[in-house]
C-alpha cells in the first residue's frame, strides 16, 4: 500500500509538472550596472521600457556579484545560484592547461542549472544567446557559440550550427526574413524569443543581450555611447515586451556593474624589483601572501602613483574568496585603475579598453527587476546574484536545491 501511494504521488507530480506555476522570459542586460537605473533621471537615460518595469514591478535596491565579476561565469550564477568556485565556469576563458577557448558546452558545468531543472519537471525551455549552453537541456537553443566575430556581431552559421531544433533558424526566419543575415547580434536576438514567444511559449526562456557591454568597455561606462547602447537594449527590450504573453514574468537582470578604466598598474613589477617573491594580482585586487609582500604594499599604499585603494576586510574574504584568508593583506585597486599581471616590463600597461569589470564583488552593483502577471510594485532590499536561481525557480513553481551534480 505504502508504495502504491508513494507511485500514485509521484505521477501526481509528474503530470502537475508538465506546467509552470507562472512561466518566464529572463532578460539579462550584460554589463547593466545598477546605478543605470537608480541615477537614470540624474543621467537623463531614455529608458521607458525599464522605467515601466521598476515603475510596475519589484526592484531589487541591487546585486551584489560573485568572484569573478565577469560575464560568463555570472551569467552561470544566475542559472545555477552558486559560486564559480562551485559549478565550475571560472573565467570567461578556459586556462591553458584545460585547452583554452570558450566554456561552450554544459559539459563543462558541475552541477545543474535551471534549465536541468525545469527540463527534469517536464517544462518547456528556451534560451537565446545565454553563455554556456551548448548541448543545454533546452527543446529551442540559440547558444552562444560562435567561430568569427564582427563588431558586436556573430557569424549566424556557427550558432545555427548547435541550434535545437536544427531547423530553428529557418523557423525564425520565416517569421521575420530579416533574421537571416551573416552576423547575429541583438537585434537577431530579440527576433529569435519573439519568435519563441509568439509560435512556442517555453515555460522558461532565456535571452542574453550583450551590446552594452561592448559599448561600456570601450568608451568608459555612464559616458554617451554606453549610454546610447543602453537605450538600444530598452527598445529591443519594448519590442519583446510586446509579444510576452499575458500571463508571464518577465524577469531583467544583470551580471555584474562597471569602472572607468583610468590606468593599469603592474605592482609585479615593483616586485619583480625589489625582490618580493609572494604577491599577486587576483580577482581585481592584489594579495600579499607573507608578511614581506604586505609591507611592500603598505609603503607603496602611500604614493597615489601605485593606485592602491581599500583594504579588503576579513569577513568579505570569508564571504567571497574563502580560498584567499590565509593571505597577509589585500587591496582593491583605487577608483580607475586595474591591478595588471605584469611582473617584468613598464609599471603602466597601454590602455586597450576604457571601461573594466571583474572588480571584487562590492565593488558595484549588478540589477534584478520582476515585472508581469501577478507581480505587485515593491522595491525589495539588496540582494546576491546566487539569489536569482531560487527566485526564478520560485516563479516557474518548481523545486530547486543549489548545487546538486549534474
Amino acid at each position: 500500500m505504502k508504495t502504491l501511494r508513494t507511485t500514485l504521488l509521484a505521477l501526481l507530480f509528474l503530470a502537475g509538472s508538465a506546467f509552470a506555476k507562472q512561466p518566464v522570459l529572463v532578460i539579462s542586460v550584460d554589463g547593466m550596472d545598477q546605478r543605470y537605473l537608480t541615477d537614470c533621471d540624474r543621467l537623463g537615460l531614455k529608458i521607458p521600457n525599464l522605467r515601466k518595469v521598476m515603475r510596475e514591478g519589484q526592484w531589487s535596491a541591487g546585486t551584489v556579484g560573485v568572484i569573478p565579476t565577469v560575464t560568463w561565469p555570472s551569467h552561470t550564477t544566475i542559472l545555477t545560484g552558486i559560486e564559480p568556485a562551485t559549478h565550475g565556469i571560472l573565467a570567461n576563458i578556459r586556462p591553458a592547461k584545460d585547452g583554452g577557448g570558450r566554456y561552450w558546452s554544459v559539459d563543462n558545468l558541475k552541477v545543474q542549472s535551471l534549465l536541468d531543472v525545469a527540463h527534469k519537471a517536464g517544462l518547456k525551455t528556451g534560451s537565446v544567446f545565454w553563455p554556456v549552453t551548448v548541448d543545454a537541456a533546452s527543446e529551442f537553443n540559440l547558444p552562444r557559440f560562435y567561430k568569427q566575430a564582427e563588431g558586436f556581431g556573430v557569424d549566424l552559421r556557427s550558432v545555427s550550427s548547435k541550434a535545437s531544433p536544427t531547423d530553428l533558424v529557418d523557423r525564425i526566419n520565416s517569421m521575420f526574413p530579416s533574421f537571416r543575415k551573416e552576423w547575429m547580434d541583438d537585434r537577431a536576438h530579440s527576433l529569435a524569443v519573439r519568435y519563441l514567444l509568439r509560435a512556442e511559449r517555453p515555460d522558461l526562456l532565456l535571452l542574453h543581450l550583450g551590446e552594452h557591454d561592448g559599448a561600456a568597455h570601450d568608451n568608459g561606462p555612464f559616458t554617451p555611447e554606453a549610454i546610447a547602447a543602453l537605450e538600444y537594449m530598452d527598445e529591443l527590450i519594448g519590442t519583446v515586451l510586446q509579444d510576452v504573453p499575458p500571463n508571464y514574468a518577465v524577469v531583467i537582470v544583470s551580471d555584474h556593474g562597471f569602472e572607468k578604466l583610468e590606468r593599469e598598474v603592474n605592482l609585479g613589477v615593483v616586485a619583480n624589483q625589489r625582490g618580493v617573491k609572494r604577491l599577486r594580482s587576483v580577482w581585481g585586487v592584489v594579495v600579499a601572501d607573507d608578511a614581506e609582500a604586505a609591507k611592500l604594499l603598505g609603503d607603496l599604499r602611500q604614493d597615489p602613483q601605485y593606485g592602491i585603494g581599500r583594504e579588503v576586510p576579513k569577513e568579505e574574504i570569508q564571504r567571497f574568496s574563502p580560498d584567499l584568508l590565509g593571505a597577509a593583506v589585500i587591496y582593491e585597486p583605487a577608483p580607475g585603475v586595474w591591478f595588471g599581471s605584469a611582473t617584468s616590463g613598464d609599471l603602466l600597461s597601454k590602455l586597450t579598453e576604457a571601461g573594466r569589470h571583474g572588480h571584487w564583488p562590492t565593488r558595484y552593483r549588478a540589477a534584478y527587476m520582476v515585472w508581469g502577471a501577478g507581480i505587485r510594485p515593491e522595491r525589495i532590499p539588496e540582494m546576491s546574484l546566487k539569489d536569482v536561481a531560487g527566485r526564478i525557480a520560485a516563479l516557474l513553481g518548481i523545486p530547486f536545491t543549489p548545487g546538486v551534480a549534474r
